[in-house]
């Protein structure tokens, strides 16, 4: 069962908490409620999250302080941040949430249907990097496994499993593939950086997978790293 995804949602305003759950709803992931820059700070010390919706004006710890810690610590640097305002002071203003470490700046009212579609897409470059992750600890651990053992059964369990981790890994890229064709020459120019990231990363993997299969000639070559 795919493990879904966390966004949170970051106001100090229970209605535009509540207008924006109703607005994620349909997404069917699982959203995290903050009610200050404190209590978000909070949440990310536990939790990991696709994307973080952060109010710009609220009182005590503001967005872009709340914004500035986040990007601080290596645990939540990499976590996308999309700023939202009710108010707007001009380039000026909106040049400071970029500066701040954010991927969008989108001011109120907002259009539900274009919100909802950026946070569907960090959700699935997320997503897509999650199981990433899941396939090249699983290679390494097959790897350590097959390393202890010896005979020809050993020899012969190995080749099977790396065919196995070769299918899977061919329905992530395919996956990976069809997510980069949706993302045209407006989408965000962070969303389309992740999704370049994404596919360096599935490249180094297939190419390693290549190295250990029988005829290759080098065993165990190092595993890219999936961060």
């Amino acid at each position: 069962m795919v493990q879904k995804a966390k966004i949170l949602l970051v106001d100090d305003r229970p209605e535009n908490l509540l207008a924006l759950e109703a607005i994620l709803s349909a997404l069917d992931q699982t959203l995290v409620r903050a009610s200050s820059g404190e209590e978000a700070l909070k949440a990310l010390l536990t939790d990991d999250f696709a994307v973080i919706l952060l109010d710009v004006q609220m009182p005590g710890m503001d967005g872009f302080e709340t914004a500035a810690h986040i990007k601080r610590r290596e645990r939540t640097r990499d976590i996308p941040i999309i700023f939202l305002t009710a108010i707007n002071h001009g380039p000026h203003h909106t040049f400071r949430g970029y500066a701040a470490g954010a991927v969008d700046y989108i001011s109120k009212p907002f259009d539900p249907w274009v919100l909802r579609a950026k946070v569907s897409v960090f959700v699935e470059l997320y997503m897509k990097n999650c199981q990433l992750r899941e396939q090249a600890a699983l290679l390494r651990l097959q790897l350590e496994n097959g390393q202890g053992r010896a005979g020809a059964a050993a020899a012969q369990e190995p080749a099977g499993l790396l065919a196995e981790l070769s299918a899977r890994l061919a329905a992530v890229e395919e996956q990976a593939e069809a997510l980069t064709k949706q993302l045209d020459e407006s989408a965000d120019a962070a969303a389309v950086a992740t999704a370049a990231h994404l596919e360096r990363k599935l490249t180094g993997l297939r190419r390693a997978l290549d190295a250990l299969e029988p005829g290759t000639g080098s065993g165990a070559s190092p595993l890219p790293s999936p961060s």
